[in-house]
């Protein structure tokens, strides 16, 4: 039986490795050094690499990107956190205007190695302000790059491959993942290349996409729809930008369906994107396409209503079976 490593420790652990391979990285934020990580995630770095290294910042999230950003032109690969996804709007103007069109305004010559952790997602209870996730509000930037990883495996090894990465990345980790365990990567030093999503599971019948918890709680759902003999297949992006619409265009064309699930509106979504995408390069494979998504509004702070708004496995399970009826039966 394989390791079991714990999604926080993961990436912990890829911080560490990639601190220690590399003296160029950097690691800064709010409380992520001597007390550890709001979510108990970076405990012991600055022990063991040094104040000069890992250290805590002052409460600016537009002083840690500028800061970022300028050590990131300078010769550093810097990784700071924003402590909680939904603050993104205050250092957004150096992530936008500044890292993502260096490379461009350089005639291809300036890098900006720079990553930006944050813990994001609902289900903990956070209420409308500390549960949203930002990856659409910088879906449409060319420049950057989106991760989103959905077990600790792959938050390992995303986040080293993004911390390696000479553009722009935003590495999201939902709240809700920092306790799952699953297997610890197959090897010492595994890199998973950003966008190229992973068919998580095979099936015949429909392609459920996702990424984040989402994709972990299609797992889930794919289980128990297989118990009424509809056989899905999971599709985990992985990045939200680029978004591997070719692994996406392979399974629907074996499955004929497809499901997106987002955990946010579909108004302005990744999913409604993807399911675009798809439709434009793939529609004669396509008997049905749908989007499952919250409602158009903010997250509600009430646990029975945070419940009932967020597409979790139960509620894919339901949609899929409502969509496809006796169709496969």
């Amino acid at each position: 039986m394989s390791e079991r490593l714990e999604f926080r420790h993961a990436i912990r652990d890829a911080l560490a490795e990639e601190l220690e391979r590399d003296e160029r990285v950097v690691f800064f934020g709010e409380d992520v050094a001597l007390p550890g990580g709001v979510f108990a995630v970076t405990g012991g770095l600055q022990e063991r690499f040094g104040p000069d290294r890992v250290f805590d910042t002052p409460i600016s999230e537009l002083a840690l990107a500028g800061a970022a950003y300028g050590a990131a032109v300078t010769g550093l690969r810097p990784v700071f956190e924003i402590m909680f996804g939904d603050f993104m709007a205050l250092p957004m103007d150096s992530l936008v205007n500044q890292a993502a069109k260096f490379w461009y305004i350089s005639n291809e010559q300036g890098t900006v190695p720079l990553v930006v952790r944050s813990a994001v997602g609902a289900g903990g209870r956070f209420g409308a302000i500390h549960s949203q996730i930002h990856a659409t509000w910088f879906q449409g930037v060319p420049g950057l790059k989106i991760v989103f990883p959905s077990s600790p495996a792959e938050a390992k090894g995303l986040l080293k491959a993004s911390i390696r990465d000479d553009n722009p990345v935003i590495f999201l980790e939902h709240k809700r993942l920092y306790s799952v365990k699953g297997p610890a990567p197959d090897g010492d030093d595994v890199v998973i290349p950003l966008g190229r999503a992973n068919v998580s599971r095979n099936g015949d019948d429909v392609t459920i996409v996702s990424a984040g918890k989402g994709a972990a709680d299609a797992l889930v759902a794919a289980e128990k729809l297989a118990e009424d003999g509809i056989d899905a297949e999971v599709v985990d992006l992985r990045t939200l930008r680029p978004l591997d619409v070719e692994t996406v265009l392979t399974s629907v064309a074996r499955t004929n369906r497809l499901v997106a699930v987002e955990e946010g509106p579909r108004t302005g979504g990744w999913a409604a994107g993807l399911v675009g995408a798809v439709a434009q390069e793939g529609l004669h494979d396509l008997d049905d396409a749908w989007i499952l998504a919250t409602d158009e509004t903010p997250v509600p702070y009430a646990p029975t209503l945070e419940d009932a708004f967020l597409p979790n496995a139960d509620a894919i399970v339901a949609s899929v079976r409502e969509r496809l009826g006796a169709a496969v039966s």
